[in-house]
């Protein structure tokens, strides 16, 4: 089952639930993805085109519920905390911090990286391998560390 089907599955649960916290977010996801669909002229939407609206959202979210927090605007910011978990639902199951270690340690070895310089082969490699169960400030931040 795709995405869309999962996400229109979950909209129609949150309606008769009335979450409306769940409903907002899920019809967000389900606007993204018929956005990129009329964008590609009615072509498929890939897996990883998927997790990569998913991620978007979730670090939209991430920086509006900072931002709220910051302003002493909690009533904003707990309902952005609540979207970016009903959104985080549909990613796949995220690294912890020493499963990225691992997986970071195994592509530099791959890569035969040294360096920060060779950040760029680093990187490219972990965002085809990681893409989805990791973002991309974490990955970066993990190669810099591994590398330096």
């Amino acid at each position: 089952m795709s995405l869309e089907d999962t996400i229109n599955e979950a909209i129609k649960t949150a309606m008769r639930e009335k979450d409306k916290i769940a409903l907002d977010s899920l019809r967000a996801v389900k606007s993204q993805i018929l956005l990129l669909k009329t964008e590609g002229k009615g072509a498929e939407v890939s897996a990883e085109q998927e997790i990569a609206i998913l991620q978007r959202m979730i670090k939209q979210r991430k920086d509006s519920y900072e931002q709220f927090a910051a302003q002493g605007r909690n009533d904003l910011a707990e309902v952005e905390e609540a979207q970016m978990k009903v959104i985080e639902q549909f990613l796949p199951k995220q690294l912890t911090p020493e499963e990225l270690e691992t997986e970071m340690k195994a592509i530099i070895a791959e890569t035969g990286a040294e360096t920060l310089k060779d950040l760029g082969k680093v990187m490219g490699v972990a965002s085809k391998t990681l893409g989805g169960k990791s973002d991309g400030k974490s990955i970066s931040e993990m190669a810099k560390k591994l590398l330096s």
